[in-house]
């Protein structure tokens, strides 16, 4: 997984550099188009002119069914060998709610406060089947967009942000075995670090066509209160948008990511009764390709903007047993002034 992380880190250096180049050497130097093509699920992929305010919403849901081990799909009686208890499904569910201002045309200050919901069905060695759901506030952000180049019809731009510790750590719900019992890791609506969020995005469009690249990272900075830490993550994407008219776009979008194992364990977790709570069977790879359509009511940078996306893995290496992804989708309205 290291190797394939350093291999994504510099293909995305090597497309920034490229950019870059390109961007300097562009012939559309008195030509701005700062309409934001992106697809409904690139955060932070736009900044602002000075003084401009907007506002946004996003709901994003993400379903995961069976489980996996490398690329291998798992039956329940398989899991059941090594553990007592093995999810089947689980559906995680996230309102977005967004703010970005720019007090000057080279930077933009970006907040972004998640309500989060999952629901996780399980099933035991005996054959009894419960499910445990969690709600709550989880992790804000908050970003600064600083344009490094802007010319022409192409812009890169640099997203330095910070994940503040308001998701909980302790959510719990009743199982078979235990009443108000401690839920594993991924379960839990926060990651209970200070976390760093580097990231760099591209842009750029003509007449017909918009394009845009991101390279992103999540850094954990410390422990948490219950004597673990998340894995890095990594993720590189890449989108191209059709300009259907002044309004409309349609986008074709690739990502993909790569997660560490948690350090350390929290005390209250058996790891041997459910995979969720053991920390050595928690990274992974995958791929996904997405597609998504974009209305913006003024074809211009200001006004409303709704959108919506959809995608599903083509590509899953996880260290399993652990949840395989099925589909995701995100969908938004923004208003920006």
């Amino acid at each position: 997984m290291i190797m394939k992380i350093q291999i994504a880190i510099i293909c995305g250096i090597s497309l920034i550099t490229s950019s870059v180049h390109a961007i300097d050497h562009s012939q559309h130097a008195n030509h701005h188009d700062h309409t934001d093509y992106s697809p409904a699920g690139v955060m932070g992929s736009h900044t602002h002119p000075k003084g401009s305010v907007m506002f946004s919403y996003r709901y994003m849901r993400m379903q995961m069914e069976g489980m996996r081990d490398g690329s291998d799909d798992l039956t329940d009686a398989e899991v059941l060998q090594d553990f007592m208890v093995t999810p089947t499904r689980m559906s995680m569910q996230m309102h977005m709610f967004g703010a970005m201002y720019a007090p000057t045309d080279r930077l933009t200050i970006m907040a972004m406060m998640p309500w989060v919901k999952k629901d996780m069905d399980h099933i035991t060695r005996m054959g009894a089947r419960f499910t445990t759901r969690t709600e709550g506030l989880g992790d804000i952000k908050l970003s600064g967009l600083f344009v490094l180049k802007n010319k022409g019809r192409q812009q890169i731009h640099l997203n330095a942000g910070i994940s503040l510790p308001t998701g909980d750590i302790d959510e719990k719900d009743d199982t078979p075995a235990m009443t108000n019992a401690q839920l594993p890791y991924p379960m839990q609506l926060g990651s209970g670090s200070w976390d760093l969020l580097p990231c760099i995005t591209y842009l750029g469009n003509n007449d017909a066509f918009s394009w845009g690249a991101q390279l992103m990272g999540t850094v954990r900075l410390n422990d948490n209160d219950n004597d673990y830490r998340l894995g890095n993550r990594l993720e590189l994407t890449g989108w191209g948008s059709k300009k259907i008219n002044a309004t409309l776009s349609a986008s074709l979008r690739l990502k993909g990511m790569a997660w560490g194992e948690i350090e350390g364990k929290d005390p209250k977790l058996n790891p041997m009764m459910v995979p969720t709570a053991d920390t050595s069977l928690q990274g992974g790879e995958r791929i996904d390709v997405l597609a998504g359509i974009n209305f913006h009511s003024s074809g211009g940078s200001t006004g409303h903007r709704l959108a919506i996306e959809v995608g599903a893995p083509v590509y899953e290496n996880l260290d399993g047993p652990q949840m395989s992804t099925g589909w995701m989708l995100t969908a938004g309205w923004q208003y920006a002034m």
